[in-house]
């Protein structure tokens, strides 16, 4: 009598994968940009701890599926902050992984050529890649963490983190920030629901212990110290709505100030705060400008979908896709989204007693 077969019932192939310490040799960041990356950081946390009055801006194209696209913008985008380094803190949002409520394109490091073929490999080297060159051109960069692994092959390049509104009651991505090197927002449930969000940032900030893998690919049992510069995003969402506007800010402070985390708030102006229309993000910054202006300093960030094109497009294997424009999200175009940092600019000038 043959012993039955009872694993990989449901796996057709298994193929192997680089481990994060070659990538990080094949892909080598310099001095000058790892020092970008660790100043960054540095400016981050003393937004987030009430040190510097700046306000930082997440922002770029909601997924990243053209490199050659995501460097046109990056090098546009460092020119056009420039006149406001004084009051905000510039990181280009580089998102390589997409969650999915039930099926669609991953994103560039599951499947880089968009066809379904997954080349995994392809897509880290890519991912790894864009990073250095975004970094080269001065901007520090921010990416959500979805897949617990991936974070790896590249979080040393990251300078600032996000767990999503899917992952948000996932005990391991709570673990998975405890122990990151950056700041991680952590994002209010799809239904709008903030306490889930608040109680994920408690968790980050403890101690966890926890299996992973390192950097050479060998199982391990990591333990962290905690991450205390987890902090809240508004993102809207479900039948709630919208949750920027002042009243919102007040509820959820209401929420984190029980607790010895962080109080400071980041508004997420696409997603449910936008409505999922990339031009009303304009009205969540108008917003979010006047309470800043009149003095709220609980406001530490922003986060916008931007790219070089307004729109998206489907994205079809059989035609060429347009150059600059999404394919998730729709976005507002970079000559759209100039002027809502230069309308927070001066907000936090007027507010925060800062020059322009």
């Amino acid at each position: 009598m043959s012993t039955p077969r009872t694993e990989d019932l449901h796996i057709s192939h298994v193929r192997p994968l680089i481990t994060p310490l070659e990538l990080s040799k094949e892909f080598t960041a310099s001095t000058k940009q790892m020092q970008l990356v660790a100043d960054s950081r540095k400016g981050l946390e003393a937004i987030l701890d009430g040190r510097d009055p700046r306000c930082f801006v997440v922002v770029g194209p909601c997924s990243i599926h053209d490199t050659a696209a995501a460097v046109d913008y990056a090098g546009q985008l460092a020119e056009a902050v420039k006149p406001y380094t004084d009051q905000l803190l510039p990181v280009m949002r580089v998102y390589f992984e997409k969650p999915r409520t039930v099926v669609g394109w991953k994103g560039l490091i599951n499947d880089p050529d968009l066809d379904n073929s997954y080349h995994i490999n392809k897509g880290l080297r890519l991912a790894r890649k864009l990073l250095l060159d975004v970094l080269e051109l001065g901007l520090p960069t921010g990416t959500e963490f979805l897949d617990t692994t991936f974070g790896q092959y590249y979080a040393d390049l990251v300078s600032w983190g996000a767990i999503g509104a899917r992952t948000v009651e996932s005990q391991i991505h709570r673990e998975l920030a405890s122990g990151l090197s950056m700041p991680v927002g952590i994002k209010n449930r799809t239904d709008g629901n903030v306490q889930v969000a608040v109680e994920a940032i408690r968790a980050a900030a403890e101690r966890h212990i926890f299996p992973t893998l390192t950097k050479e690919g060998t199982p391990a049992i990591y333990e962290t110290t905690g991450n205390r510069h987890c902090h809240l995003i508004l993102r809207g969402g479900g039948d709630s709505g919208p949750n920027f506007s002042a009243p919102h800010i007040d509820a959820a402070a209401v929420l984190l100030r029980p607790h010895e985390i962080c109080q400071k708030i980041v508004v997420d102006c696409s997603h449910g705060n936008s409505q999922k229309k990339a031009e009303n993000q304009a009205l969540v910054v108008a917003d979010l400008a006047r309470q800043i202006g009149n003095g709220d300093d609980r406001i530490a960030g922003i986060m916008l979908e931007s790219h070089l094109r307004h729109g998206r497009q489907d994205y079809r294997p059989d035609q060429p896709a347009t150059y600059g424009l999404s394919i998730t999200d729709a976005c507002i175009s970079l000559q759209e989204t100039v002027p809502l940092l230069e309308q927070l600019a001066e907000a936090v000038a007027r507010g925060r007693q800062r020059p322009v």
